[in-house]
């Protein structure tokens, strides 16, 4: 896949949740409104926040789809890393506006008796947004896309949110006034938690944190089939947006003349960008093998 149609592929889905979330918005926020439901309203606010991050998101894909420049010869793809970051913050700060008002309306026992238009808007919640976090969680691994998997998360957030809503509001349109408040409460630490995950990795990815151990283990394999490759001494790879950065360091026979280390550092290369189409760069340093050399490092 190529670097525009990667880009592509991750903009409809993004553009497919923007306009679900706000045709969703609209529907919880009347529907809360008119069916007397402080969850459903509730969860028509937390669509308005999911609406801010995902406008959000497309601004990073539009930033992280730019090549790498003078400014950034490393690309621009952090930019999803920072989206993710950002939607993790908005996910936590929902989870702990809901759980406040939901203990206000239990301690203060402002119970309301939910209308049926509630039920509908938090059912048809529960559908659409599984369906969306189905659909972006495929697109979300195939493009290994740290703000796509972000979005996933947040849609699958929002439909568990939606159950525990309609749990509520079924409860109180029966009579039992507590249910609504109660079930919005329990939600809120589902919500608390998908928060945390989000921001964990995010942040891991943009701490420069390692790749996945199968992934290096499978790098070293290729390289060190390469005919004249001795020994790979060292990998590290790291994360930036939907590609990952390899740096390699690779033994060979130190008679080599540069000509012929640098065409076999260029097969390793391209051998490692048909095996893993997520591969942004690889950055290859030449040992000797057999003899005795420093690495100077500071990290």
């Amino acid at each position: 896949m190529q670097r525009d149609e990667r880009f592509d592929s991750a903009d409809r889905i993004i553009r497919v949740g923007l306009w679900a979330n706000a045709a969703l918005m609209v529907i919880k926020l009347g529907g809360g409104y008119w069916g007397r439901s402080d969850a459903v309203f509730a969860d028509g606010i937390e669509s308005v926040c999911d609406f801010v991050a995902i406008f959000a998101t497309m601004v990073a894909l539009k930033l992280g789809r730019q090549p790498f420049d003078a400014g950034h010869p490393y690309g621009h793809g952090r930019a999803e890393s920072l989206a993710a970051l950002l939607i993790s913050l908005l996910i936590f700060a929902t989870g702990v506006w809901i759980l406040a008002d939901a203990l206000h309306t239990i301690i203060e026992r402002t119970f309301k008796s939910p209308g049926l238009i509630a039920v509908a808007a938090a059912l048809l919640t529960i559908v659409i947004k599984e369906w969306l976090c189905r659909f972006s969680l495929k697109t979300g691994k195939r493009l290994e896309s740290p703000a796509l998997l972000a979005i996933a998360k947040d849609h699958r957030k929002d439909a568990l949110t939606s159950v525990a809503t309609l749990a509520g509001v079924v409860g109180a349109f029966f009579g039992v006034g507590i249910m609504d408040p109660l079930a919005a409460g329990m939600t809120s630490f589902f919500i608390l938690h998908i928060g945390w995950q989000t921001f964990r990795d995010s942040a891991y990815d943009l701490m420069d944190g390692s790749a996945p151990p199968d992934f290096i283990t499978e790098v070293k394999r290729l390289s060190e089939g390469v005919p004249r490759v001795e020994h790979v001494h060292d990998i590290r790879a790291r994360r930036s947006g939907q590609y990952m950065i390899i740096d390699l360091k690779l033994e060979m026979d130190p008679a080599m003349t540069v000509k012929e280390s640098h065409a076999v550092a260029t097969q390793v290369k391209r051998l490692i960008f048909e095996a893993f189409h997520n591969v942004g760069d690889v950055m290859i340093h030449i040992n000797p093998h057999d003899e005795a050399h420093e690495d100077l490092i500071r990290l």
